[in-house]
This record gives C-alpha cells, sequence and structure tokens, in this order.
C-alpha cells in the first residue's frame, strides 16, 4: 500500500483484564487525555480493566496507543486498528463501570485466571471444521442477524448476561463436544469461555482477537463468515471475508436480502431493525404499527410529516 492509499483517521478497539484502583478517578482523567490529544469514542473503566473504541488522526491515535503502552498496567495491552476517513463517534465518553461486559455473575470470573484457549485465527478455522466441533456467538442477536460464522449457533437471547441460562438450558448440545466460541473484538469470550469452564466443559476454545481480528489475518482472510459484522459506532458494520461476500441479512419488513441497519423511530422501543431506504421511508421507520403512529415518531419529526402524509403512508402499507 502506497501512502497514498493510507487514510487520515483510524478506528482503534481495544481490552484488557487488569486491576485498576479507583475507575472513577481513573475515568476522569483519561477523558481529560482523550480530549486533548481530540480523540473520540466509548470507553469503559471498571475495577476489573478497560475496554474501549476510539476514533482520531494517524499521528493522535500513534501516541494515544505510545501512551497506553508505556504504562506498566497496559504495557500488554494489542490494539486492533482501522484506517477511516474521519472520525467514527460523535463525542468522547470514558464511564466508569461496575463490570466492562454484563454477565452479572453472582460469582464474577476473572479471565486472568480462568479462560478458554485462545486460538489464533487459522486455528479457529481449522477447528471450525472438526465434525464434532459446536460453534457459539458469544454476541446479542441483532449483531448475528447481520452476519456470523457458517454453521455457528444463535443462542435464543437478546443480552450478553442472559447467555449462562440459555447454555444450562441446552447443555446437551455441547456436551462431549469441541466448544468453539467468539464475539468482536474477544472481550466477551474471555468471560464467557471461563464461565463455560467452571460450569464444566473441558474443551472450550475462544477466537483470539475476535472476528476483526480474524478478517485482518492474511491467512484466513476472514473465510467462513457469512455477512457484515457488526460494530458499536457510527460505521456500524465492516466487511470480515476478503474472499466472498455473502449476504445473511434480511429486510425486517420483506425478508430480502438486506445489510442496512437503522433503530425503529419510536424512542421508547428503538430496536435495531435491518432494513432498506425505501422500506423506511414505506413504514416510517417504524417496526410495528403502533411505532409508526407513536406520538413521538422520530422520522415523523425529521421529515416534518403532517397528520394527512402520515396517514397517507400508513395507508399504503
Amino acid at each position: 500500500m502506497t501512502a497514498v492509499d493510507v487514510k487520515p483517521y483510524r478506528v482503534l478497539l481495544y481490552y484488557m483484564y487488569v486491576p485498576i484502583e479507583n475507575p472513577e478517578e481513573f475515568a476522569a482523567k483519561h477523558l481529560a487525555f482523550c480530549k486533548e490529544l481530540g480523540l473520540k469514542g466509548r470507553i469503559l473503566v471498571a475495577a476489573e480493566g478497560i475496554n474501549g473504541t476510539v476514533s482520531g488522526p494517524v499521528e493522535q491515535t500513534d501516541e494515544y496507543m505510545r501512551v497506553m503502552n508505556e504504562d506498566p498496567a497496559f504495557a500488554q495491552m494489542a490494539f486492533k486498528v482501522d484506517e477511516a476517513d474521519g472520525h467514527a463517534f460523535k463525542k468522547m465518553h470514558v464511564r466508569a463501570r461496575d463490570e466492562l461486559v454484563t454477565l452479572r455473575l453472582e460469582d464474577d470470573i476473572n479471565p486472568n485466571e480462568i479462560t478458554g484457549k485462545h486460538l489464533k485465527p487459522a486455528e479457529f478455522y481449522e477447528a471450525m471444521q472438526d465434525d464434532n466441533t459446536v460453534v457459539i456467538d458469544a454476541r446479542n442477536d441483532y449483531e448475528y442477524d447481520l452476519g456470523h460464522f457458517r454453521g455457528a449457533i444463535k443462542p435464543d437471547i437478546e443480552t450478553f448476561r442472559e447467555l449462562p441460562d440459555w447454555i444450562r438450558e441446552n447443555k446437551e448440545m455441547l456436551d462431549g463436544k469441541k466448544i468453539l466460541t467468539y464475539c468482536t473484538g474477544g472481550i466477551r469470550c474471555e468471560k464467557f469461555s471461563g464461565w463455560l469452564k467452571r460450569e464444566g466443559f473441558e474443551d472450550v476454545n475462544q477466537l483470539h482477537g475476535g472476528i476483526v481480528t480474524y478478517g485482518k489475518d492474511p491467512e484466513v482472510q476472514g473465510e467462513l463468515w457469512d455477512g457484515k459484522c457488526y460494530v458499536f459506532d457510527e460505521r456500524i458494520s465492516v466487511d470480515v471475508n476478503r474472499k466472498e461476500h455473502v449476504v445473511v441479512g434480511k429486510d425486517y419488513f420483506t425478508g430480502e436480502p438486506c445489510e442496512r441497519y437503522v433503530n425503529c423511530a419510536n424512542p421508547e422501543c428503538n430496536k435495531k431493525i435491518i432494513t432498506s431506504e425505501e422500506n423506511e421511508h414505506k413504514h416510517l421507520r417504524g417496526c410495528t404499527h403502533e411505532c409508526r403512529v407513536h406520538p413521538r415518531n422520530r422520522y415523523v419529526k425529521e421529515h416534518n410529516l403532517t397528520e394527512e402524509e402520515v396517514a397517507e403512508r400508513l395507508s399504503r402499507i
């Protein structure tokens, strides 16, 4: 790649489970540091570590990585780097939390003490093709719907904290199998795979670096991934499979192939739905009739639609 091809911005994705004293104080200082650099993004800080995605110009992101890795606590922290044309966030947030990922276990998991075996992308690729392997998607349902590994199980859950109960209810599916887990960047699998081991499952493995690393790996090039990978910034999704692109997303209203996500215009619903621009306009960006006629429908306000115009749109559905 020539210098001309390099994009002016970068998006950094990273996490590390490491003890942090006084997360509130750390978060306040870290926010000031990020703002001083001109970064934008979302960072969570807890007593158990840090988890963040930030965007900024190349020079500023380089400086951020340098400063973080110079701190002995974060010396081993790995950054996943994506090139971008501009910022992937509107603002900079650094917030203290009780957990980096919300599992809410009575007896929490420390990934530094117990976690599944880390598999490199090539190892994960090989393991996926073993007949005795079960691949579990450790993400939310709407993330799976946009893209997933071929043949991966989609747990019937809406949030990550529901995953342990689902596993207990479907234990027979995993008994005696080689278990592979994956998530966007790896942080959810660190805890989830550790929890699986504590539950008594023996052959538990996780995709090291997550989907993002798998897609960038020069050897596997994202093979056996279908669709796109949902990301929690303004890009919404990124490509993974560099060899072929298979669309798995389906339009919420018609079932046709689609990879465009929007949020339901009813602020009290805010459900993520995959839909074409045409169907977004046709259905007033509402996932149900109740959401379309909701008095605070954001689509109606954005487009300054009159009651007559709304009624006319509704009559055509």
